[in-house]
């Protein structure tokens, strides 16, 4: 492995920082702006982006990367700058979304497993060119009840890891830094413990496949899950819980070659994912160096949101769209410090 991979790796996860992740498919923004009433358009799609791009003093402090989609990688802003310049300029490095989706998984009713292997090497050489110095790969694990049958099945867990560590060798191979996205979902009624089972079972497995497929973990990042009562659960955990848990997962099953992971924030709002990354932060300092990874964010909904809804589809609304996503930028990179407050949100951007 390259010198360059890791230290790509290590600016991506620097203290105060953390990723954009604006690789939403095209159906997936389009029910946003359906949410806020705008149409949907390769234009108003640019528009939006672009917005959140040129909020250059927020890259500076706060946000080390975006993950971009297809269709935005190869976009120009309405001044004709491509958009993969707006991001390197302003000091961030661009990113690139490579599976393309969860498909059924083949005799695993209910389960899915991620597809895109097919031409990768060569999709990724040409995002190389195009100023992608990393990519991301997700894949989904279910928790559920079918029946008398639980959820996720060993096989859907093997073949989604399998998946996740060949795009992760093909990714290095390329020269870009691979974040490998297990992410179990908070859908369903199961409790914290369960989530915790769930994925440590999963990166367990994650990490085997990493290992037999000869990838350097110094050049890769994780994107898990944080380990949270499903949605439906009765019994919520707690801030001070869900960080503990964790870390507990994560000691049981990350290897200290790591040089971080980077939170999803799954089906968290926006401050509960601050303030659960918060708390794992001031966890994780209290340890001392029992945790040895940066522990920082990739949110998409959660650094988004709030901008979305201020613009509303009309670009004379920019400048306060792009007050509230510095806001959100901010919280998000003083929780990688552990040093949010709730009281914090009060303030302006």
């Amino acid at each position: 492995m390259s010198q360059q991979l890791q230290n790509m790796a290590q600016t991506i996860v620097m203290p105060g920082k953390g990723i954009l992740a604006a690789d939403e498919s095209t159906g997936t923004i389009k029910k946003r702006f359906d949410s806020i009433g705008a149409e949907c358009t390769e234009q108003t799609r640019r528009d939006y982006r672009e917005m959140l791009f040129r909020t250059t003093e927020t890259f500076s402090h706060n946000i080390s990367g975006i993950i971009l989609f297809d269709e935005t990688i190869r976009q120009n802003a309405a001044d004709g700058t491509p958009l993969v310049k707006l991001i390197q300029d302003a000091g961030a490095i661009p990113g690139i979304k490579v599976d393309t989706g969860a498909k059924a998984l083949a005799g695993a009713p209910g389960e899915k497993v991620t597809e895109g292997l097919d031409g990768l090497r060569e999709r990724l050489a040409a995002y190389y060119d195009m100023g992608a110095r990393f990519a991301k790969w997700r894949a989904v694990i279910d928790i559920a009840r079918s029946g008398h049958r639980r959820l996720p099945s060993a096989y859907c867990i093997k073949a989604n890891a399998h998946a996740l560590a060949r795009y992760a060798a093909l990714c290095q191979e390329a020269k870009l830094v691979p974040i490998v996205e297990p992410e179990v979902l908070m859908d369903g009624d199961h409790d914290i413990d369960r989530c915790c089972q769930v994925t440590e079972a999963v990166l367990n497995a994650l990490f085997d496949e990493l290992y037999d497929q000869r990838v350097a973990l110094e050049g890769i990042l994780l994107k898990p899950n944080m380990i949270l009562s499903g949605k439906l659960c009765a019994s919520q955990a707690g801030a001070h819980e869900v960080a503990e848990k964790t870390l507990q997962c994560f000691a049981r099953t990350v290897p200290a070659a790591m040089p971080g992971i980077i939170f999803l924030s799954g089906g968290q709002s926006d401050e509960q994912a601050t303030a659960h990354l918060n708390a794992i932060n001031q966890v994780k300092s209290a340890a001392g160096p029992r945790y040895p990874w940066s522990l920082s964010f990739s949110y998409g909904r959660a650094l988004q949101a709030a901008p979305l809804k201020a613009w509303g589809g009309n670009n004379n609304n920019i400048r306060s769209a792009q007050a509230a996503f510095a806001h959100r930028a901010r919280m998000n990179g003083l929780a990688t410090k552990g040093q949010w407050a709730p009281e914090l949100e009060n303030q302006a951007a």
